[in-house]
């Protein structure tokens, strides 16, 4: 087919891979603009504007699609740019902005979206960490016919993986990536043939943004609960603790935890207050149970074991690390 393609992220990346090696034209990406990234906080390319250029494909880059919005002359000129390329179908995934009603009217296959969730569990922009958070056993993608509405749409295909008691975001996104790649090149491939199935109306959540303000660790909360968020926080925002030091108060990052009884003797201890520091790890009260810290990272740091981390930060027994 010839397909249109509006992703920005890596996950978009590589479905727009997939995509290509199965022989599919890509005749235009749209894609976010170049944001700012890294140290020198310099203008980056997004990977799936990157992977355009290196295949010669051409991009656009409007700051909004909305002909009466906020950038109307980027909107008018993606919207000519797509009737140039007469596509027969548009691929999204994760691409960052609404499409109005006259994109999704455009191509004659209409626009196909890449959601990684079990729709219509955890509709919206972070289905991935939302479902480790919630402790979900079960994830997957769905190639969905996109309508109006914040991922509504008829679903098409639906392909399920398993997440692992050990999975982090970072682990179970490329896991993601590569069956939502899988995933639209089957879709394609039986376009006409595939029913469309609307949504139930039970079951629906919404994977709402993640908020750096969600990375404070709250003791107050049971031991499992921080060990899901920690896997599901990481690589962002990751979560945090302060630790008070002898010049001054800084901000701990844990990468990692795992969540234990807590011992008897320990029950009536202040959530926050470190029980025990060894190099099996930094075992700190909660709400309900222990968790047990065993990758941390100071200020500017590198991420550690525990052992390492304590080497260079002895941390005591009775030590809060609360504001």
């Amino acid at each position: 087919m010839r397909l249109t393609f509006a992703g920005t992220p890596e996950f978009a990346q590589v479905a727009l891979a997939a995509l290509h090696a199965a022989g599919h034209e890509v005749v235009l990406v749209l894609t976010q603009p170049d944001r700012p990234a890294g140290r020198g906080m310099k203008r980056q390319a997004s990977p799936v504007k990157q992977w355009a250029l290196d295949h010669a494909v051409p991009v656009a880059q409007p700051r909004s699609l909305r002909l009466d919005g906020k950038y109307p002359e980027d909107a008018a000129a993606a919207r000519q740019s797509l009737l140039d390329v007469q596509a027969d179908a548009m691929i999204v995934a994760a691409y960052g902005l609404i499409l109005p009603q006259w994109v999704l009217d455009l191509p004659p296959k209409g626009c196909l979206n890449i959601h990684a969730s079990l729709l219509p569990r955890w509709r919206g922009a972070a289905p991935i960490h939302r479902a480790i958070e919630a402790g979900d056993a079960q994830t997957g993608i769905t190639i969905m016919q996109m309508d109006a509405g914040l991922d509504t749409g008829d679903m098409l295909l639906v392909l399920s993986c398993a997440i692992t008691p050990t999975d982090t975001t970072a682990v179970l996104h490329d896991r993601l990536a590569e069956l939502g790649g899988q995933s639209i090149v089957q879709a394609l491939a039986k376009l006409d043939a595939l029913p469309h199935q609307p949504q139930p109306d039970e079951g629906v959540t919404y994977a709402h943004k993640i908020d750096k303000a969600e990375a404070a660790l709250d003791w107050a909360l049971s031991a499992e609960v921080l060990a899901r968020r920690m896997r599901a926080f990481d690589p962002f925002p990751g979560m945090t603790v302060p630790l008070g030091t002898a010049s001054g108060l800084e901000t701990l990052k844990i990468w990692q935890a795992v969540a234990e009884p807590v011992a008897h003797d320990a029950r009536a201890a202040v959530p926050g207050t470190v029980l025990s520091a060894d190099a099996s790890g930094v075992r700190v009260a909660c709400g309900e149970g222990q968790l047990c810290l065993t990758q941390l990272q100071r200020p500017g740091g590198k991420r550690l074991g525990a052992a390492d981390f304590l080497h260079g930060c002895p941390l005591q027994p009775g030590q809060r690390l609360v504001a």
